[in-house]
């Protein structure tokens, strides 16, 4: 059967609306603490209300689509060497028949992580954009809370099993750098002693560059060495939270 006789009982009236968009968590830290970018809504539905970055996909890819919203909100363009270091990961895909007033819309979640994110600007169908701390990113447009909050558990849980803390710092980094990571990406504070031998004790989580920092710490101490993420893909034995720590001793 010919491609013109298949399609010709085929009236697409006949069919429900049905569209497919991308939703991008995008974090960073931005003066210690972990960031989500968020965008003001310039249209309806929800003009005027904070969502997550995203939109509808076009002639492309699902990837494609989330990288192309998130360079839209974020300035950045696929030429520029910082869009190069951004870790994108497919979350979630999300469904639910009433999440969006305009047709049924499924969205593909995105999470993407890269360190010292520029000012965003906001793109196509946003009043404006901003970096805001994930603790104060709340009632959001959609079920965007739902999809944050994944997004989250995601970036948490990663961090405990796979080198992905490294997608937040510079290539070349201190172990003290590296636990302030963990520290606001968990939310919890560490022991810096603790936290130090546990990084050393997993193979191929960091390597030495035989560098140190240009100068001593905030308290004039020795100069601090610096690392280089290994070749590790999971980290064994994993960098439990301490919270997740106490459960399983």
């Amino acid at each position: 059967m010919d491609e013109v006789s298949y399609l010709a009982g085929y009236d697409p009236r006949r069919y429900p609306a049905v569209a497919v968009t991308v939703d991008v968590v995008a974090l960073t830290i931005r003066d210690g603490k972990l960031c989500v970018l968020l965008v003001e809504r310039g249209t309806q539905p929800y003009a005027g209300q904070r969502a997550l970055p995203g939109g509808f996909v076009k002639n492309e890819t699902l990837d494609e689509a989330a990288l192309r919203e998130f360079a839209e909100e974020t300035g950045l363009t696929p030429g520029q060497g910082e869009l190069g270091r951004v870790h994108l990961e497919q979350l979630k895909t999300y469904g639910d028949p009433d999440r969006d007033p305009r047709m049924r819309v499924i969205s593909v979640a995105y999470l993407a992580f890269a360190p010292r994110l520029p000012e965003p600007t906001a793109g196509t169908d946003a009043a404006r954009a901003y970096w805001v701390p994930v603790d104060e990113a709340k009632d959001l447009a959609f079920d965007h809370d739902d999809v944050l909050a994944d997004g989250l558990e995601r970036a948490r849980d990663k961090l405990e099993y796979t080198p992905l803390a490294t997608a937040f710092t510079d290539p070349e980094f201190t172990i003290s750098e590296l636990r302030h990571v963990y520290a606001a990406v968990w939310g919890e504070e560490l022991h810096a002693g603790n936290f130090h031998r546990k990084v050393l004790s997993v193979p191929g989580f960091v390597e030495g560059t035989g560098r140190t920092t240009a100068r001593g710490g905030d308290r004039g101490g020795p100069r601090a060495k610096l690392y280089q993420a290994g070749d590790a893909r999971l980290l064994h034995p994993a960098l439990l939270r301490p919270t997740r720590e106490d459960r399983v001793r």
